[in-house]
C-alpha cells in the first residue's frame, strides 16, 4: 500500500479559528478521505503554532503566562477539528516536547553543516506577521501585509539563505510542479531571483520559544521552529513510517514565502529530501468585502455549522471557488448553491429515484441481463468518473472534481425525463426496471464519491441504497450489485430558506 502525507499549516494561537483556518484543514481532510477511499495508507496532519513574540505579548495582555495561554487557545483548534469532522492522523503542537527536540536537531545540523553563523541584525520587524522586512518592501512605513514594522537591532544567529539562491531556482526549474498553482510559482521564483539576503534565525529580547542549543540567552526564530513540524510529527530522523518527504503542503497564499523559500532552503542546507509539493490557496471575502476584525466581518465556521449543518458547509466551502483562486462568502451564494446542485439535483435524484422503487417495485429492482444504449452511455459516465476525479484531485481542483459528480447527477436526472419510468410503470415493467437499476447504479457511484466532501450525508445514502463496500474500487462494472434492496427513504438535502 502506498503511503500518502499531507499538511496543513500549523495555526498561529494569537486567536480564535476563523473561516481561513476550517477552508485549509477541510480541503487536506478531503484529499486525505479521498486517498484513504482509493487505497493510500494516508497521514493527515495539523496543529498549532505556540512559540514567538506575539504570542508572548498575548499572553501579557490576558495576564497569563505563555503556555496556560497556547493550552487554552490551541483547544479551540481541536474543537474545530471535532465539529468540522476533520480526519486528521494526528495534531501536533509546537510546545511539545517531541517538536523541541526535533527544532533542536535540526539547528545542530544547519549548525555542523556552516550554515549558521553569529552576527547582529539590524532592519525592519513585524510582529504580528513574525517577519522581516527589508526598507524596499515597506508601503508607507508598514509591511507588505499591513503591518505595523519596529527597527530592531539585537545579537543574532543568522542562516546562509543567500547561499541557496542558484540551487532554489534550479530546483523550482527541474520540479515544475513544486509550487502550485502557477501563479504562485511565478511569484516565488521572481522574489528568488530578485536576490536572497540571509536570515536571522534567533532572537534575544523575548524567551517564549525553543532555546539555542548551547546558547540559552537565545530563542529560535518562530518559522524556522514551526516549519519544523512537517518532519517532527513523523519523527524525524528515524522517518520510520517512511513517510517523509511529506506529498503535499497545503498553506495559504500569505506564508507561501515562508514554505517555499526557507523552508526548502532549510532542508537542503540539513541534507534532508523536499516536499514533493506546496500549494497554495486564496482568502475568502464577506459579501465582496475583505475580512477583518476591525469591519466586525470575520466568518466564523462553528456559527455556519450551526446554523446550515456540517454537510452544506464543507461541500459550498469546496465547490463555490476554484481551488487557488480568491473568492466570496455571501449568504445568498452559499444557499443558491447549496439548493440548487444537492437539493434540486443529487437529492431530488436519489428522493424520487428511491421512493419510486418502493412504491412501485417493493423496494427491490435486480441487474438486468440487457442494457439499451442509452442505459450504457451513462453507466460509463458513472464508472469513468472516479478515472477524471482523481486526476482533478492530483491537482488539488477540488471544486472541479465537485462538478464532475453534479454532471453525473444532472444526466441522471435528464435519463429519468427522457425514460419516464412512471409511464413505462403502466407499459413496459421490464424496461422500467433497467430504467431503474440504472438511476440506482448511478446514484451508488454518486455516493461513494460525495464521500470525502459529505461523509455524514454520503453515508445515509449509501445506508438507503444497502451498500456495504464503499472503496473506490467498488466504483466499477464488475463490481455492480446483483439486486437493489431499498427498505427507507428520508430526505438527505433539505432545500434551504433565503
Amino acid at each position: 500500500m502506498n503511503n500518502y502525507y499531507i499538511t496543513t499549516p500549523i495555526y498561529y494561537v494569537n486567536d480564535s479559528p476563523h473561516i481561513g483556518h476550517a477552508y485549509t484543514t477541510l480541503a487536506c481532510d478531503v484529499i486525505a478521505r479521498f486517498k484513504r477511499l482509493d487505497g493510500y495508507n494516508v497521514m493527515f496532519l495539523t496543529g498549532t503554532d505556540e512559540h514567538g513574540q506575539k504570542i508572548a505579548r498575548s499572553a501579557d495582555a490576558k495576564g497569563m503566562n505563555p503556555q496556560q495561554f497556547v493550552d487554552q487557545v490551541s483547544q479551540k483548534f481541536r474543537h474545530l477539528v471535532e465539529v468540522m469532522k476533520f480526519s486528521n492522523d494526528d495534531f501536533i503542537r509546537t510546545s511539545e516536547p517531541r517538536h523541541k527536540k526535533v527544532v533542536q536537531q535540526i539547528w545542530k545540523k544547519l549548525m555542523d553543516n556552516g550554515q549558521i553563523y553569529l552576527s547582529k541584525y539590524a532592519g525592519w520587524y513585524a510582529v504580528r506577521d513574525e517577519a522581516f522586512y527589508s526598507e524596499e518592501e515597506l508601503i508607507d512605513g508598514k509591511a507588505p501585509t499591513g503591518a505595523e514594522v519596529q527597527w530592531v537591532e539585537e545579537e543574532s544567529y543568522f542562516f546562509r539563505l543567500s547561499e541557496w539562491q542558484e540551487k532554489l531556482l534550479s530546483f523550482y526549474e527541474s520540479n515544475p510542479d513544486f509550487i502550485a498553482p502557477n501563479s504562485r510559482r511565478n511569484e516565488v521564483i521572481s522574489f528568488v531571483k530578485s536576490g536572497l539576503h540571509d536570515l536571522s534565525i534567533s532572537r534575544t529580547t523575548f524567551s517564549w520559544g525553543v532555546p539555542v542549543p548551547g546558547d540559552d540567552k537565545h530563542v529560535i526564530y518562530v518559522w524556522l521552529d514551526a516549519l519544523v513540524n512537517y518532519i517532527s510529527a513523523v519523527e524525524w530522523p528515524e522517518n520510520h513510517l517512511n513517510l517523509w518527504p511529506a506529498d503535499l503542503h497545503m498553506v495559504g497564499k500569505d506564508i507561501l514565502r515562508f514554505h517555499a523559500v526557507y523552508w526548502p532552503a532549510f532542508l537542503m542546507a540539513a541534507d534532508i529530501p523536499l516536499p514533493k509539493r506546496i500549494f497554495a490557496h486564496g482568502w475568502w471575502t464577506n459579501e465582496g468585502q475583505k475580512i477583518s476584525k476591525s469591519l466586525g466581518n470575520v466568518i466564523d465556521p462553528l456559527s455556519l455549522v450551526s446554523e446550515f449543518g456540517l454537510d452544506y458547509v464543507r461541500y459550498f466551502l469546496m465547490r463555490e471557488m476554484p481551488f487557488g483562486n480568491d473568492g466570496n462568502y455571501s449568504r445568498h451564494s452559499f444557499i443558491e448553491r447549496v439548493n440548487a446542485e444537492l437539493a434540486n439535483n443529487v437529492g431530488n435524484l436519489a428522493q424520487r429515484v428511491l421512493s419510486f422503487v418502493i412504491k412501485n417495485c417493493a423496494g427491490n429492482v435486480e441487474a438486468p441481463k440487457v442494457f439499451s444504449e442509452a442505459d450504457r452511455a451513462l453507466l460509463v459516465q458513472a464508472y469513468n468518473s472516479i478515472g477524471k476525479i482523481r486526476l482533478e484531485i492530483e491537482r488539488q481542483a477540488i471544486h472541479n472534481a465537485l462538478g464532475i459528480i453534479i454532471e453525473l447527477s444532472t444526466k441522471a436526472n435528464e435519463y429519468i425525463t427522457l425514460n419516464a419510468p412512471w409511464e413505462l410503470n403502466k407499459t413496459d415493467k421490464e424496461r422500467m426496471h433497467v430504467v431503474l437499476y440504472t438511476l440506482l447504479e448511478v446514484i451508488r457511484v454518486i455516493s461513494i464519491l460525495l464521500q470525502p466532501i459529505m461523509p455524514d450525508a454520503a453515508q445515509k445514502l449509501l445506508d438507503q441504497l444497502n451498500v456495504n463496500e464503499r472503496r473506490f474500487t467498488a466504483i466499477n462494472e464488475g463490481l455492480a450489485p446483483p439486486c437493489f434492496e431499498i427498505s427507507a427513504v428520508n430526505i438527505i438535502f433539505p432545500r434551504l430558506q433565503q
